[in-house]
């Protein structure tokens, strides 16, 4: 509108028309900065518009807004992605005119989902605190925020804040889009688990189950130190924890079909289960070193291997093939739990074992 005449200013203001205020930008030459990311980066402007600073209805658009903004808090670096570049140039040109000096540019490439595509919803693009529910730590989700674009040397892929702090450099993120993958996000947030002391990492399960809503009981903390220690490499996420842990922490047991249907077909997986309850009821120590020796010295007296019987045990009592050290899993239930699971399985056993005979 700057080239309109007085007369059609006068006869649009009469109109009520409403005005905004736009930045008359100098149509000759170009605007450029030396982006860390991307290096030298030039935009003709003549093919810039005269960009609103105050709409009609007298609010900043964002970037006179964030210009003000940036320079009133002596923001040294603005680091976006790359789909802000557009706005780049139009904000410089604000910088020089207030006499101001610009922060130092960084745009990186954008987030894709693993199918190339832009990272959306329903890649796994959520809020930082949606993942906490999900059971990662701070430590796995910056390390893994890091990668996104951003590489030391091609191998270490674990760091600590501390050490990002110390060998993150703008100069050496790529200009390629990173893809978020879900999987190396796991991966990385369970190194993390793994390395924390087993007092901390204990404490964290707790607080994850707490804040989920589950009612921790009046299990004593060494309870939990060895749910934790059982579990082992198997957590990648706090979450895991209630899934590979569900044998101790729910009363009800839930069976997996494969895995009673590979005990079904154990010819006397019936006596084993119901020798083993005995044994565990007599069982006066019921240590980890008991619970063992006792184990083997049955399988021994019933001429089967030891293997055998622990696999028909570990069934019965986590309701899976694959579950942590059994003699770990009797300790965790209890003597009265997992007698009343393996006298539930032998008998379950029996009946079904009949009516397929019969």
């Amino acid at each position: 509108c700057r080239g309109l005449g007085e007369a059609a200013r006068a006869r649009l203001e009469a109109e009520g028309r409403p005005a905004a205020l736009r930045f008359a930008l100098d149509p000759e030459g170009e605007t450029a900065w030396e982006d860390a990311v991307r290096g030298r980066v030039a935009f003709r402007r003549d093919v810039l518009d005269d960009f609103v600073l105050l709409r009609a209805d007298g609010l900043p658009t964002y970037n006179f807004a964030c210009v003000v903004d940036d320079h009133e808090m002596a923001i040294s670096h603005v680091i976006r992605g790359d789909d802000h570049i557009s706005n780049t140039p139009r904000q410089i040109a604000l910088y020089e005119a207030f006499g101001w000096t610009p922060p130092v540019f960084a745009h990186v490439s954008m987030i894709l989902g693993e199918d190339g595509s832009r990272l959306s919803k329903r890649h796994g693009a959520t809020s930082v605190a949606a993942y906490r529910e999900m059971g990662y730590v701070p430590a796995g989700m910056v390390n893994f925020l890091a990668l996104l674009g951003w590489a030391l040397d091609g191998r270490t892929e674990l760091f600590t804040l501390a050490e990002l702090e110390r060998v993150f450099r703008l100069e050496r993120v790529s200009r390629n889009p990173a893809v978020f993958n879900l999987e190396k996000l796991q991966w990385l947030n369970g190194q993390h688990l793994k390395r924390l002391p087993e007092e901390e990492r204990t404490g964290l399960v707790r607080d994850f189950l707490a804040r989920s809503g589950r009612d921790l009981g009046r299990r004593p903390a060494a309870w939990w130190t060895a749910l934790v220690r059982a579990l082992g490499d198997r957590v990648r996420t706090l979450a895991d924890v209630e899934r590979l842990g569900a044998f101790a922490l729910e009363e009800a047991l839930e069976m997996e079909p494969e895995a009673w249907a590979g005990l079904l077909a154990k010819g006397s997986a019936g006596t084993w289960l119901g020798g083993l309850a005995d044994l565990l009821e007599s069982d006066a120590e019921y240590s980890l070193a008991s619970l063992e020796r006792g184990t083997r010295d049955l399988a021994a007296a019933l001429g089967v291997k030891a293997g055998e019987l622990m696999g028909a045990a570990r069934v019965a009592l986590t309701g899976r093939t694959t579950a942590p050290g059994l003699f770990e899993v009797m300790w965790l239930l209890g003597r009265e739990r997992a007698v009343a699971r393996l006298r539930a399985a032998a008998a379950r056993w029996a009946a079904e074992s009949a009516s397929a005979r019969g």
